[in-house]
């Protein structure tokens, strides 16, 4: 059966739209624009397959469908700014095979006015085409949570802005067949700039409670009991709780070098995101001390080591500066995650343990970094000598937390 549909990217924005394509019927082919891991299951997978999905034995097979949509990971390059080349290279080699009346959709997160000044000439001058004329040209935000099975794509409201009229018609009416409400921006940057919003206020909002988690320690305050009673207001309020440092695949943007000012919020929220992992490990040695140890030569449990609970996703994990960190003042770092069958950090293999309490009981200090579904915390709080806390999940009392 021929494609309908082109996924340009099979990555954390292209494998999930591709599921959401097949669940809804339609014939579906990826074309992976580089080494790219998603979050999806063995099992999906093959529910995939099974469902018509394909890839792509070359690129002229991306000139048969009727609607592209190029989900190419766009992470942050050495300079901090987002890095375009897979978007670039999907561009290009879509351009070299694209035909008049397709549909081309861009989701992956850019800076506002990508869709226009970069993805549009790429477009046209690769395949003599002009965009809102011969073909139709649009971006809409990926709104992917990954593990999230309350929100899927099918039930999450999709925005889209199109460089005309008529191209954020023909963008809606693929949509329309996905997802229950298709939300239309005046145009691709509007479009582009809702996923500027929705990435920085997340970040920023952690980056206040990280903030908050710092400042109640120092006070003596349980902010989880903070949390609990906030969390109770039915307005003006949205709860975010603090953690070791935040991972992902959204970067936030704070514009600099793009408009004629910066976010400074973002700016700021960036600086308290990035001491978190550094902060975990000052908690830590501060812990060892109180009992009597030292980090050097101290063993250190870490459970959890992916950038969200119940994946095996490892994206911009702290985990990892977090483990360097340690390993640096000369503790003995192991680790345990059901979904990491094994990891490595600065050039070396960390060992891992096979039997959780075994470990939990043998380490001077276990850290939880992710709250894993198969964890049972208040036997680990039983078993562990010591056991710091970073998600705030074990019973109140049975951990010392973040």
């Amino acid at each position: 059966m021929p494609a309908d549909l082109a996924v340009i990217g099979l990555g954390p924005y292209g494998l999930p739209l591709a599921q959401t394509a097949i669940a809804a019927g339609i014939p579906t082919l990826g074309y992976r624009t580089g080494p790219e891991a998603g979050s999806l299951t063995p099992a999906e997978l093959r529910r995939m397959l099974a469902g018509g999905f394909r890839t792509a034995a070359g690129p002229a097979e991306l000139g048969r469908v009727r609607t592209a949509v190029i989900c190419a990971p766009t992470p942050a390059g050495d300079d901090g700014n987002l890095d375009l080349h897979q978007v670039e290279n999907a561009a290009r080699t879509l351009a070299a095979h694209l035909r008049p009346h397709t549909t081309v959709i861009l989701e992956s997160p850019v800076h506002p006015g990508t869709t226009e000044e970069f993805l549009r000439p790429l477009l046209e001058n690769g395949s003599g085409l002009r965009a809102g004329r011969d073909f139709h040209l649009a971006y809409s935000p990926s709104r992917v949570d990954p593990g999230n099975r309350d929100f899927t794509p099918a039930n999450t409201p999709k925005v889209i802005g199109g460089l005309t009229p008529a191209c954020t018609e023909s963008a809606a009416a693929f949509y329309g067949r996905l997802t229950d409400k298709v939300v239309r921006a005046r145009g691709p940057r509007e479009a582009e700039t809702v996923q500027l919003l929705e990435t920085n206020f997340r970040h920023v909002n952690i980056a206040l409670v990280n903030e908050m988690s710092v400042l109640c320690h120092d006070l003596g305050v349980d902010l989880w009991d903070v949390i609990r009673c906030a969390e109770t207001k039915p307005f003006g309020f949205q709860t975010f709780r603090p953690g070791p440092g935040v991972g992902g695949h959204s970067v936030p943007q704070d514009l600099a070098g793009h408009a004629s000012r910066s976010l400074r919020m973002v700016e700021l929220a960036q600086q308290v995101n990035r001491q978190m992992p550094r902060y975990v490990v000052q908690r830590a040695a501060a812990l060892l001390n109180e009992h009597g140890k030292s980090a050097r030569g101290a063993r250190v449990l870490l459970l959890g080591v992916t950038y969200k609970a119940d994946l095996a996703d490892q994206q911009a994990t702290p985990a990892e500066e977090i483990a360097g960190r340690l390993i640096s003042m000369g503790a003995a770092v192991s680790y345990h995650d059901p979904h990491i069958p094994s990891w490595t950090v600065l050039d070396r293999p960390i060992p891992r343990a096979d039997s959780l309490y075994e470990a939990a009981a043998e380490a001077d200090l276990t850290i939880l970094l992710q709250q894993h579904r198969t964890y049972d915390l208040q036997g680990l709080s039983v078993k562990a000598q010591l056991l710091l806390d970073t998600r705030g999940a074990t019973p109140t009392g049975a951990a010392h937390r973040l």
